[in-house]
């Protein structure tokens, strides 16, 4: 995929109902590397400091988001 269409489907999912798991700040790192070992590019997308010491991950699929969060089951959606 081109990166238009990239985000041009990354548009599409999040407007129907994304699924979001916060997470740690200082996890930040650690949360992308996952997502980028894991899953394409269009299925996930991070936005930063959502919150104090939070930054929040949105996945195309609910499988995605529960094994993301499984990985730091003490650090995210705190």
């Amino acid at each position: 995929m081109t990166p238009q269409e990239i985000a041009e489907y990354k548009m599409h999912w999040m407007s129907k109902g994304a699924h979001s798991v916060r997470l740690h700040s200082d996890l930040d790192t650690q949360g992308k590397t996952w997502c980028r070992r894991n899953l394409e590019r269009h299925q996930w997308k991070m936005n930063t400091w959502t919150d104090n010491y939070e930054h929040t991950f949105y996945f195309e699929t609910e499988e995605h988001a529960l094994k993301f969060e499984q990985q730091w089951p003490r650090f995210t959606n705190q």
